[in-house]
């Protein structure tokens, strides 16, 4: 049995000192909604409970679906990387960057030099995305929505170019019976689109489950808990959004309290069944405790 841990959209808190040339772009817009909103919604006190809660199953793989920094300041992706460290070391850990980890011009790039190879993998060529990590008979292939964006825009994109690396991985996986959990920031379906918060390339996306299959998505961005299904050749594809791992126990902006998710796959006889349990806290506690368990392949 492989236990696969997912969790997202962390928006490490406090906010490092910030100089008034810092805030020279997009990065002000994003500062005045720290001040404004987020710094109330979302606090590290509880983060350190809820990887403390998650390291506790000892899982084999955590997925991180993106958003660890805030307005991508240099300070923040060496904090991310810091906290990177307490999920465990980079062979067990892959990253699906976020918008916020793209939030300014050159900020994928900073986070590339950073977290090395927390976001790295197999790839088909030169590419940084898709990559694939393969634990037992599950192979995680890591894909990236993340771009900078116009102030006021949380979007993300999946281009052409990468749908077909992913077409072609996930054939060459399930050719090689792997168990295939792709991983991306952006939520995929189309009830989700959005033209200032959604994934442009989200049809581009699906059309790649559609022809050559997967067994799980995983994303975060929305910050809510969230369970639906996109097609595949044969049959619906479980598709999983995970509530942010940054939010406060109380005021959470009409969002889910944090939460993370914890898959158990396994192989029975030719058949596969996994197990999805949710952790997290309560509006009125701040307790963790297991809040769903369902199977959802």
């Amino acid at each position: 049995m492989i236990n696969l841990a997912h969790i997202s959209d962390v928006h490490l808190a406090p906010m490092p000192p910030v100089r008034a040339r810092d805030l020279m772009s997009k990065r002000l817009v994003g500062y005045m909604n720290w001040r404004i909103k987020r710094q109330r919604t979302l606090a590290g006190d509880g983060l350190v409970k809820l990887v403390h809660h998650m390291n506790s199953h000892t899982p084999d793989m955590t997925a991180v679906t993106g958003d660890l920094v805030n307005i991508a300041l240099p300070a923040e992706y060496n904090t991310a990387h810091n906290w990177l460290e307490t999920l465990g070391d980079p062979a067990r850990v892959c990253v699906s960057p976020g918008n916020h980890d793209a939030y300014v011009k050159g900020g994928l790039d900073n986070a590339f030099e950073r977290w090395g190879q927390y976001l790295r993998g197999e790839t088909l060529d030169t590419s940084r995305f898709p990559y694939v990590r393969r634990v037992g008979d599950v192979a995680i292939i890591v894909c990236s929505s993340a771009v900078p964006s116009a102030p006021a825009f949380a979007l993300g994109h999946f281009d052409a170019a990468q749908g077909a690396r992913l077409t072609r991985l996930l054939k060459l996986l399930g050719e090689g019976g792997y168990f295939r959990v792709v991983t991306i920031h952006h939520p995929p379906n189309q009830e989700l689109s959005h033209y200032r918060v959604g994934l442009y390339g989200a049809a581009i996306f699906r059309r790649a489950i559609a022809e050559a299959g997967a067994e799980l998505v995983l994303h975060g961005h929305t910050h809510q808990s969230s369970i639906y299904a996109i097609p595949g050749p044969g049959a619906d594809v479980p598709v999983v959004g995970v509530a942010a791992a940054g939010a406060a126990q109380g005021d959470t902006g009409g969002h889910d309290p944090a939460r993370y998710n914890l898959f158990s796959i396994q192989r029975l006889g030719t058949a596969w069944q996994c197990i999805m349990r949710e952790y997290g806290f309560q509006r009125l506690s701040s307790d963790i405790v297991l809040r769903l368990s369902l199977r959802v392949y």
